[in-house]
């Protein structure tokens, strides 16, 4: 009688199968080796044999010639395991990481004109990567001292770091003292005229901060402090997550990193809104509203020529050349019908004309609509 083997016994024998050294004791050898050889020499009315725990027969198969063809089993794909480590769970997806990343792209982007035009001296920002990890993995990985720069992120409750390599540091200090920003190797804290020139320079990294982020929420980042020692700034616990940006920076020919560390907590409000889909409707929205804003403000600065037509008569040149002083010229407008105005040579207006503050004027009374109109002023002059 055929033995069914139950589904515990089938995994064991896969796995056997896909690790025969370690499954199979050397007991087990020599009855492997039995119904191997049993389908050879087994008759066609022979019955099924039966195979004892721990050994796999070789699956037989015959083909038109009769000959058998010994196929052996594949070995079954092992599942693809992520580690997860539940000290430090992933607080942002893969969408609002990629989305984080586009945000601060642009604001890399700013930060060079920025600083280049503040500088004038080449300068080179792109983001290098996006990650999350926690605080104090952040903190371990500072020099001390640093250049840390504390910003308040309002509206959002919390603050964030901007941590600025020290070579960097001194290069955007030397330049913006009148020097020629020559890679130095200093490693110290910062004077109190050298903290109150980064501050200058992290205000206006802030403004491009602002603005990169104004597709999401209308950020309002204030510096508070900028401190040296990474121990003293404990915006959160330190097994909290955070986001942290890395931006390769070149300042002439010197480079080094701005690091950005915005912990989960204070993203947390707008979590939602960090998906690409929102991001690209928000600026397709907001640019559709500013172009029109921007449109309305550089075309009310545009001058434009702006002439009154009293009237028109025909002269020959020999009347226009002898044209003198109280000659009276008749034109083909009533005195008592109202002017046209002209805007770059298009009929615009009726207006009357007058005087406003001693000077000659106009005072526009309605409206031309279509050019009946004036073919009708033309009539009525003509009568």
């Amino acid at each position: 009688m055929t033995e069914v083997l139950s589904q515990d016994e089938i995994d064991q024998l896969l796995s056997a199968i896909s690790s025969p050294a370690e499954a199979m004791s050397p007991a087990a050898a020599p009855s492997a080796a039995a119904p191997a050889a049993a389908p050879s020499a087994a008759s066609p009315s022979a019955p099924a044999p039966s195979y004892s725990f721990g050994a796999a027969p070789a699956p037989a198969r015959h083909d038109v010639s009769g000959e058998p063809r010994v196929f052996s089993l594949k070995k079954r794909a092992k599942p693809k395991i992520k580690p997860y480590d539940f000290k430090r769970p992933d607080k942002f997806s893969k969408d609002q990481i990629r989305t984080l990343q586009m945000i601060h792209e642009t604001f890399a982007r700013f930060v060079t004109t920025s600083l280049s035009a503040q500088l004038r001296a080449l300068v080179h920002v792109h983001v290098a990567s996006v990650d999350q990890l926690t605080y104090e993995e952040f903190v371990k990985s500072l020099p001390n001292p640093s250049t840390l720069a504390i910003v308040e992120m309002q509206p959002l409750e919390g603050s964030s770091v901007f941590e600025i390599d020290p070579s960097i540091v001194f290069t955007i200090i030397d330049r913006i003292l009148g020097g020629k920003g020559y890679s130095t190797n200093l490693s110290r804290e910062l004077t109190d005229i050298e903290i109150s020139v980064m501050e200058r320079i992290v205000q206006k990294i802030l403004a491009s901060l602002r603005e990169s982020w104004s597709n999401v929420v209308d950020l309002k980042p204030k510096l508070e402090k900028i401190e040296a020692n990474p121990q003293f700034v404990q915006i959160v616990p330190p097994n909290d997550m955070v986001v942290l940006v890395t931006l390769e920076t070149k300042v002439s020919e010197v480079e080094g990193m701005i690091n950005l560390c915005i912990p989960y907590i204070v993203l947390e409000p707008i979590v939602n809104k960090l998906s690409a889909q929102f991001w690209y409707s928000s600026i397709r929205k907001r640019s559709t509203e500013e172009q029109v804003e921007n449109l309305k403000a550089r075309i009310g600065e545009i001058y434009v020529p702006v002439n009154v037509e009293v009237g028109r008569t025909i002269l020959t040149v020999g009347e226009l050349l002898n044209l003198r002083r109280g000659d009276v010229v008749k034109l083909d407008a009533h005195a008592d019908r109202p002017f046209i105005m002209k805007i770059r040579d298009k009929l615009k207006y009726f207006c009357i004309p007058g005087v406003h503050k001693m000077k000659l004027s106009t005072k526009i009374t309605s409206k031309i609509e279509d050019m009946d109109k004036i073919r009708e002023q033309g009539d009525m002059a003509d009568a």
